[in-house]
């Protein structure tokens, strides 16, 4: 992308409230309430409680009205061209989860691209990912280390299939922790869903059905729930998903024997697994790995780098040594205790018997 002739102030900065676009009056993915938030997706950290307007791509509307009910959205299809205050904004596909979006701000002929999640993996429960041009790229960097490299995806579905299925040929449930929102409907999607009968958690319903309600398709689902606390038999051949939350908890009592496993990119580190305290780890992720990241920045174009979040100094090196200017904006996001927290909430507002 040629260089832009207008002046060189920043265009987004960082300010208390988060990343603040000052020609268009408007924050991104802001973590205190502000009057018009533009929101990437609808994880925890991204999006919350508290702003006055709010600003999404329209695939996403489902699950952040599910996590966000009554708040005053205004969906955008990707790609979409909108002016907000003599500021041109447009949303583009991350291929993070359902509706997640980079979003793109051009003024006076300056563009950024503001990243969010991402990965370049694909994955048939969202839209890909989009390169989109632009003079400076803020960056995801939960993995930006050459440690975080992921096998194809269906490498690790395959894995997942045999261990389920290794574990219903014994007559034990498969309980899969995963986060609740994205990485779930992403597994179910997944899976070969002939092994066996799936269940999912109560915090994994609300979700499943946005999911559906935009088109993805995923395999039939039961909820734990449905199913009396004594009645273990019917579980002998399942999988169920759950999130994290449920680790420890005594809702796990009902499936009898059963073996457990995390899927996660942390997966990949080293004790990871045994810390988690489960049978199987599976290297999973959302977002991109060390390669991904690189080659979704080189598609940019861009000449200036930001680093958001994750392992912000080894990547800022590393695009200097590529001759980029890289620096750096201190966030609030990554942070997965905020999901798991949300992830908890959402189950037990709705449902009773999950927890027995």
């Amino acid at each position: 992308m040629p260089p832009s002739d207008s002046p060189c102030e920043d265009l987004i900065v960082a300010r208390p409230q988060g990343l603040y676009c000052a020609a268009g009056d408007f924050y991104i993915d802001p973590w205190q309430p502000v009057d018009r938030a533009v929101i990437t997706h609808a994880h925890s950290d991204h999006a919350r409680w508290g702003h006055t307007h709010y600003l999404a791509a329209q695939p996403g509307t489902g699950v952040l009205l599910s996590r966000l009910p009554g708040i005053d959205l205004q969906s955008a299809l990707y790609g979409e061209r909108i002016d907000i205050n003599g500021v041109t904004v447009s949303l583009h596909p991350a291929g993070h989860v359902l509706g997640s979006a980079q979003v793109r701000v051009e003024h006076r002929g300056r563009v950024w691209v503001a990243s969010g999640d991402y990965k370049l993996d694909a994955d048939p429960t969202c839209a890909p990912f989009e390169p989109v041009r632009c003079h400076t790229f803020i960056t995801e960097s939960t993995f930006g280390l050459p440690i975080y490299r992921w096998e194809a995806p269906q490498t690790i579905f395959d894995s997942i299939d045999s261990w389920w299925r290794y574990n219903a040929a014994e007559g034990r449930a498969s309980v899969l922790f995963c986060y609740a929102f994205g990485k779930a409907q992403h597994l179910l999607a997944g899976v070969d869903a002939a092994i066996g009968p799936i269940f999912c958690h109560g915090a994994l319903e609300a979700l499943n059905r946005a999911y559906r309600a935009a088109g993805v398709e995923l395999p039939p689902v039961r909820p734990v729930s449905e199913i009396a606390v004594k009645d273990k038999a019917v579980f002998k051949q399942a999988l169920i998903v759950a999130p994290p939350s449920a680790q420890g908890s005594a809702w796990l009592k009902r499936f009898g024997d059963y073996s457990d496993a995390f899927a996660s990119g942390w997966m990949r580190l080293r004790g990871a697994r045994r810390r988690r305290g489960v049978d199987r780890g599976f290297v999973l992720s959302d977002h991109a790995d060390w390669p991904s990241l690189q080659t979704a920045i080189r598609a940019t174009g861009a000449e200036r780098v930001i680093v958001t979040h994750g392992q912000i100094e080894p990547m800022v090196r590393w695009l200097r040594e590529q001759g980029l200017e890289a620096g750096a904006f201190a966030t609030q996001y990554g942070d997965d205790a905020l999901e798991e927290a949300t992830g908890a909430a959402e189950a037990a507002a709705p449902v009773t018997s999950d927890t027995a």
